[in-house]
This record gives C-alpha cells, structure tokens and sequence, in this order.
C-alpha cells in the first residue's frame, strides 16, 4: 500500500471518529430541537421522502438503470449500476445485523415500552435508510464525480427526514454514512478496479492489433 494511501485512510478513520463522538454528544440536542420545531407540512414531506428512500426503493432504481444499460450495450454502466446493487446489499446486511445486536431504541419509543432486540422500534442503530444510500450513490464517486455530486443531495435529504420524524438519532444517521461509505469502498476496489484493468488491457490489444 502506498504512503499516500495510509494518509487518507489514517485521515479517513479520525475524521469518522470524530464525527461519531460529535453525534453521539449531539443526539439528544438535536432531537429535543427538531421535536420543539417540527412543522406539519414538512414532517409529511419528510414522511414521504423516507418512505420512497428505503433499500427497496433503491434496489428497484438500481435494476431498472442496470437493466437500460446493458440493453443498450453500455457495459462500463452495466458494470457501476450492478456494482451499486451490491454495495447496497452488502451494505444493507451488515446494517440489518449490527441492528439486532445493538438493539438500539428509536426517539419515538416511549420508555415504558418492553424491550424487544428483534422489534423494528428497536432497530435505530445505523439507519437502515441511509446506510443503503450513501452505499448505493457512493460508489458513484469511484465512477463518475460529477454524477456522485449531483446524487448526494439523496441521502442526505434521506437522512435528515429520518431525524426528522423521530426515527433516528443523529448518530444512527452518521454511522450509516460511514457504513455505506466503507461498503462503496470495497465494492468500488473489487469491481470498478477491475472494470478498469479490462479496458486498459482492451486497449492494449487493440492498439497491438
């Protein structure tokens, strides 16, 4: 690994930790905030933008995407698309299990309420929502920045609507970004990098040729 590459994921790492102890302080702040400035309108606003912002959601855009670009022969974009559909189920796995074992109460659970690690009201920690969006649009970044930034307002209005509504604490929210950014990552340096090895070698062959 080359020492450029130890710098960021060192920077990488601090900054993660940073953001996670910031939001974990900031948690009960940010909601108590949010729950005394909660406007109508834009809570079902924000109803809806969670509810079409889920995994399936997601999963269906990814196929349908997938499915026009390899119908059109474009297999650089068959590639990145089937790529997004695998971080986001990796993503989405991970997620679900890390869910289940911290067992974590969303803001809207009253404090009376039994404890149940397999009840969805106790599934807050990350956000399932914007664990499988950050993966998903996140291996854009590998691919094409321009399209990534352009897509980045999804998650993140994502994950302020499940803030918003009392889903999720702000933490819940940051360490989903962070776990569907890792999931980009590896999908991104397994498939795309390879995608990339494949071409130069075409490429190669041709001019040989």
């Amino acid at each position: 690994m080359k020492r450029s590459s130890v710098f960021y994921w060192l920077l990488g790492i601090m900054i993660a930790t940073v953001a996670i102890a910031a939001a974990f302080h900031f948690d009960t702040a940010v909601s108590d905030f949010i729950a005394h400035h909660r406007n109508r309108v834009v809570y079902n606003f924000m109803v809806n933008v969670s509810r079409f912002g889920d995994w399936p959601e997601h999963f269906a855009l990814g196929l349908i995407l997938a499915g026009v670009a390899w119908w059109r022969g474009n297999k650089k974009w068959t590639r990145i698309f089937l790529s997004m559909l695998i971080a986001l189920a990796i993503a989405g796995v991970v997620g679900r299990g890390i869910q289940i074992a911290t067992g974590r109460a969303r803001p809207s659970v009253r404090t009376e309420e039994v404890w149940n690690r397999f009840s969805a009201k106790y599934h807050a920690f990350p956000s399932g929502h914007v664990t499988a969006s950050m993966a998903f649009f996140g291996v854009l970044f590998f691919a094409n920045r321009r399209v990534a930034v352009a897509c980045l307002p999804i998650p993140i209005l994502i994950g302020f609507s499940r803030i918003y509504i009392g889903a999720h604490y702000l933490s819940d929210v940051v360490c989903g970004v962070i776990l569907g950014i890792l999931s980009a990552v590896l999908v991104a340096r397994v498939f795309l990098r390879q995608s990339t090895i494949d071409n130069q070698k075409s490429e190669i062959g041709s001019r040989r040729g």
